[in-house]
């Protein structure tokens, strides 16, 4: 910005002082030939402006930067946001001190906990049974549904079939749980032994959460050190 200005100061300063000294060199010489002075002032003034114009012209067309273009060569792009990790801390895993959405995220941080990936709770409206899911570290894909449910108010059959019909068809699950704080009634364990679905009771999520049994995706991997029958 201030060499452009120095510059149209400059070429204006040279025009005025190349006129100055013609209208003196004139004056001197006596030369009064009409028109003569007219048509150099006119050319003067006419190379002045056109300096003038150029400069203006050319501070114009300037490229603006914007924040791209103004980064340095060779950094890289700006890193793209870290995936949201469900905290695996002891608080996050109290699901005693939870209501039915708490007790869905304290799930997904045991999930955490022991090794699973792309842990999500998706529970709520329209979410067909699955409330969370993960992948294990050998690739599995884990759907779990969690019940919060008060110790008296057992999960029946009717809450398994519907879970059922749609753990595998619909979520392609390759391990499906029903997680709860109560406990299965005999229908709803016979269902469930039938379909391969785990159920997780509460003392067995007790168990879980103070890591005294290992985690329900684990139960279905064959043991290579039990004898063959």
């Amino acid at each position: 910005m201030w060499r452009d200005l120095v510059l149209a100061v400059g070429l204006i300063g040279i025009c005025a002082g190349g006129l100055a000294l013609f209208l003196k060199t004139a004056e001197v010489a006596g030369d009064r030939r009409s028109g003569v002075p007219a048509a150099v002032l006119v050319a003067v003034a006419a190379l002045g402006v056109l300096a003038v114009g150029l400069v203006v012209t050319r501070r114009g067309r300037a490229p603006v930067r914007n924040r791209a273009s103004a980064r340095p060569a060779g950094l890289p792009d700006d890193p793209a946001p870290a995936p949201d990790v469900p905290d695996v801390g002891a608080e996050a895993l109290d699901h005693a001190a939870v209501d039915a959405d708490g007790f869905e995220h304290a799930v997904a941080a045991l999930c955490a906990r022991d090794g699973c990936t792309a842990v999500e709770v998706v529970g709520g409206a329209g979410d067909l049974g699955a409330d969370v899911v993960a992948v294990t570290l050998d690739g599995r894909r884990v759907v779990l549904q969690c019940k919060h449910y008060a110790e008296d108010n057992r999960v029946g059959s009717q809450d398994l079939q519907r879970f059922g019909g749609t753990c595998f068809t619909i979520h392609e699950a390759d391990v499906a749980v029903v997680v709860t704080t109560s406990s299965f009634t005999a229908p709803a364990a016979e269902y469930a032994a039938t379909c391969g679905i785990i159920c997780v009771d509460g003392e067995a999520l007790a168990a879980w959460t103070d890591q005294l049994t290992p985690a329900p995706w684990d139960a279905l991997t064959p043991d290579p050190t039990a004898p063959v029958a």
